[in-house]
Order: structure tokens, then sequence, then C-alpha cells
């Protein structure tokens, strides 16, 4: 796909998606590379308009320049924010105790430990959607809790078992804790699913996701 089919594509899609207003956000492609400016309402729709463009075929990578402008309805102070969040992360039963959040000027910051990366991408879910919230710094840590040398072999059968995926194109390596994933996917979507398998495995506190995307082997 050309760099204007892919812009043409990501605009249809946005248009597509109910929780997003595409008349505030710009689209510009370059090597398959889409940049998303503009502005919205809310960190959420931000989020969520990334993710349209993201699943889009021929998309390479996203880049999220979308300012967040909260209307005046919206604005939270810091402190009821950093409340705020402190429940929304309490009442969730994905999120273990110990993960924390503080807030300056929106922007939430989550520090804290967990055994699992499911738990680290559920404690920024919790979060997300709350009202006044401009972005959000995930500095939450994953620490193993069981040993990794059988990480490799885990991570490949799940590749394997994913339908959105060709795991012969992908290539692991196992470092400790560290996994590094080569080779080609088909789609951004497919390299996500990919990253999202390996961060997955127990154990595993750092992925590198060096996958390229080739919209070529989609043929």
């Amino acid at each position: 796909m050309t760099d204007l089919e892919v812009k043409r594509a990501v605009e249809s899609e946005l248009t597509w998606e109910p929780s997003v207003n595409a008349a505030g956000i710009g689209v510009s492609v370059q090597n398959g590379v889409v940049t998303l400016s503009g502005t919205t309402p809310s960190y959420l729709e931000s989020w969520r308009a990334e993710r349209a463009a993201a699943r889009v075929q021929g998309v390479r990578s996203v880049a999220n320049d979308i300012e967040v402008q909260l209307p005046r309805e919206s604005e939270r102070a810091d402190t009821e924010l950093t409340r705020a969040a402190a429940s929304a992360l309490e009442w969730s039963a994905w999120v273990p105790a110990g993960v924390k959040a503080k807030v300056e000027r929106g922007w939430v910051t989550l520090e804290g430990k967990v055994d699992w990366a499911y738990q680290k991408r559920a404690a920024e879910k919790a979060v997300r959607d709350l009202m006044g919230v401009k972005g959000v710094i995930n500095m939450v840590a994953v620490t193993p809790r069981v040993s990794v040398g059988d990480v490799q072999t885990a991570i490949q059968s799940a590749l394997e078992r994913s339908a959105q995926l060709d795991a012969s194109r992908i290539k692991i390596e196992a470092d400790g804790d560290r996994i590094t994933l080569r080779g080609a996917v088909r789609s951004w979507n497919e390299k996500q699913s990919a990253d999202y398998a390996a961060w997955s495995a127990p154990g595993v506190r750092y992925v590198d996701n060096q996958l390229t995307v080739d919209p070529a082997l989609a043929a």
C-alpha cells in the first residue's frame, strides 16, 4: 500500500470508530509510519484513536501527537484525581496492592511492582477512563516470580496458538528475564499481538520488539 492509501484507510477507520471524533484528528503518513495530530477532549479518546490507527493494514507504527484538551466540566484538581485513581486501582480485581498513582497537571504516573505484565496493563486501564486524565505514564515494574528457563518455549507455543500470527517468521531470543523478538510480520496489529504474547509469559520483565512490519507478506 502507498502512504496515500494508508492515510485514507486510517482516516476511514477513525471515522468508523464510534468512540472517536475523527473531525478533530489529523493523519499523516510517511513510509508507513502514521502520525496522529489534533485534539481530543479526553485521554481515552486519544488512546482509542491510536488503537484504531494501529489495526489498519499497511501501518508500520503509530506516533500519537494528539493533544488532550479537557472541556471545563471535565477538569479535575490533581488531589481529586489522585483520590479517584487510588480508588480505581483498589477496586480493580486485576491490580495487586502496592501499585500507586501520583498526579501532576492531569498526568497520572503509576508506580510499584507486580508479578505479571497483565497486571501492569490492568493498572493503566483502571485509570485511563477517569475523567480529568490528560495522560498516563506507566512506571510499574514486572518482577519475575518463577524461573525463566522455559520462557522461550512458552512464548513460542503461544505464538503458534494464535490465529493472528505466523509464528514461523518470528525468532525469539531469551536472555534471563529479557525477551527479544526478531523477524517480520504482516501488520502493526500483528506486531502488537506478538508483543502481548511475549509479555504474557511468567518472569518476563522486558520485551525488545524488533519485529519489522512488511505489508507485502499479507499478499
